[in-house]
């Protein structure tokens, strides 16, 4: 998502760092800008305002003593990123009893499986949606909702080989109310833009049933045609957002820039992957925020307090702190990082992480294997040796190489690497306890010398390190 823009806008700034901005660089800096934002697939009537808002802000700026040129140019360039992105979040409206949500989109850009994200979502934040199938055209369109509504644990209403989706869309209203649904989302047909009947469908279920929310959902991947897609759709239906689809499999991300600014629709929710938890809301500032390359840290602190359990935490920290952490604590701990999200997102999120997509991509791509590889040596062993490591002798490590098809010596590195994570984990507990109440006891600081696999003056180096970092933060 915006990989290819982002390298190239954090270069073009780069260039500019430690120089005075003059007319001269600050007009190469705009070419530059332009050409990469072209190169991102942006609309060219986005790219006009947007290089020229910069160009007024830039001439209009004094350059503040002390402050970094290219500072004072990523601070023009971030806020025109969040004004294009359209200012601000969006949240949904939930007004009505029930309240209605309707998806619209066209053939093929993931309308069913949005909503049944949106289903997912919705169930996290306490709400009870009922996902209602009105495609009657497509083959297997109400199968398919049914298949995802039974991985969801989600109601899927439906009336069977009823054509009438002004029928449907009535008796759903009313088993809602019955059954105590709160929301209602409507999983429209998929339609060209040219399908001036199924527009007319559409028309008809706004005017009687007055939806809350009209979602248009858009392929990222679609490039500049979103643009015509979500204008055309706006000019007969009058959007209320936008849902961005296939963000994660898009580096240039120019529809993202595009669709927001030309349709005055803000872009409220997108699809970061394809697993049935993966949509999110979309906040302006923190998109154009990760674009400069300066992280989200806000959205993975959100993420991990979804997917981590306090209490098994806690059950962790306390193992840890004894030095029992064992394999199945270490399997426990990879299943909660998995549904984290991917190594090549977790580093896209964090400032000051200056990497490449494609050596993102390479570090995820061969921490995975190296994962996989450790589970299946786990997978291995008794239930007895997963719980206490230190049952592992010559003998049995011989027996977990031929059951899982790996050399001694590979099962050797596995173990020591184990071991290292054990220590550093002790360590860092060790810190966190010695932290209690403000000042450092000093007395512990002789126990630290595992602290990140180091030991001696290497381990001392290390935590001195750390007390200046603390100390410059306080």
């Amino acid at each position: 998502m915006f990989d290819s823009l982002s390298e190239k806008l954090q270069d073009i700034i780069s260039k500019t760092r430690g120089k005075e901005l003059t007319q001269d660089n600050m007009q190469e800096a705009l070419r530059e800008i332009r050409r990469a934002l072209l190169e991102a697939d942006v609309n060219l009537r986005v790219v006009k305002s947007f290089i020229s808002s910069i160009k007024d802000k830039a001439e209009g700026e004094k350059v503040l003593e002390g402050v970094d040129p290219s500072q004072q140019l990523i601070k023009i360039v971030h806020d025109e990123l969040v004004n294009l992105l359209g200012h601000e979040q969006n949240p949904l409206d939930f007004s009505g009893h029930p309240n209605i949500i309707m998806m619209l989109g066209l053939q093929g850009s993931g309308k069913t499986t949005s909503s049944a994200k949106l289903a997912v979502k919705l169930k996290k934040e306490g709400r009870n949606p009922l996902l209602t199938a009105c495609d009657v055209y497509r083959p297997a369109a109400i199968s398919q909702l049914q298949t995802l509504g039974k991985e969801i644990d989600t109601e899927v209403f439906t009336i069977p080989d009823c054509k009438d989706v002004q029928t449907i869309v009535q008796v759903a209203i009313d088993y809602a109310k019955e059954k105590g649904f709160n929301t209602i989302i409507l999983d429209t047909a998929g339609r060209l833009q040219i399908d001036t009947d199924m527009m007319a469908e559409l028309l008809l279920i706004d005017r009687i049933f007055k939806p809350a929310e009209k979602l248009l959902v858009i392929d990222a991947m679609t490039g500049q045609e979103a643009v015509n897609v979500a204008e055309n759709f706006d000019a007969q239906l009058g959007l209320t957002g936008l849902v961005l689809t296939k963000l994660d499999g898009d580096s240039r991300g120019g529809s993202a820039l595009s669709v927001s600014y030309c349709t005055g629709k803000p872009i409220k929710l997108t699809g970061t992957g394809e697993k049935l938890n993966a949509l999110e809301d979309f906040y302006p500032e923190r998109m154009a925020t990760r674009i400069l390359g300066m992280g989200d840290i806000v959205s993975l602190v959100e993420r991990a307090q979804e997917v981590f359990d306090e209490k098994q935490a806690r059950e962790l920290e306390e193992k840890m702190s004894k030095n029992s952490f064992s394999y199945n604590d270490f399997l426990k701990m990879q299943k909660q990082m998995k549904m984290f999200g991917s190594m090549d997102q977790i580093l896209g999120m964090l400032p000051g992480m200056n990497i490449s997509k494609n050596d993102r991509e390479m570090i995820s791509h061969e921490g995975g294997k190296q994962l996989k590889k450790m589970e299946v040596f786990i997978s291995s062993m008794t239930p007895a040796e997963r719980n206490n490591p230190d049952l592992i002798n010559t003998s049995r490590k011989k027996r977990i190489a031929k059951g899982c098809g790996m050399d001694l010596a590979e099962i050797n590195a596995f173990i020591k690497q184990f071991e290292q994570m054990r220590m550093m984990m002790k360590g860092m507990t060790d810190m966190k306890s010695m932290f209690k109440g403000g000042m450092p006891d000093m007395s512990r600081m002789g126990n630290m010398g595992g602290l990140g696999g180091f030991n001696g003056k290497l381990g001392k180096h290390a935590i001195n390190k750390a007390m200046k970092m603390m100390r410059r933060f306080k």
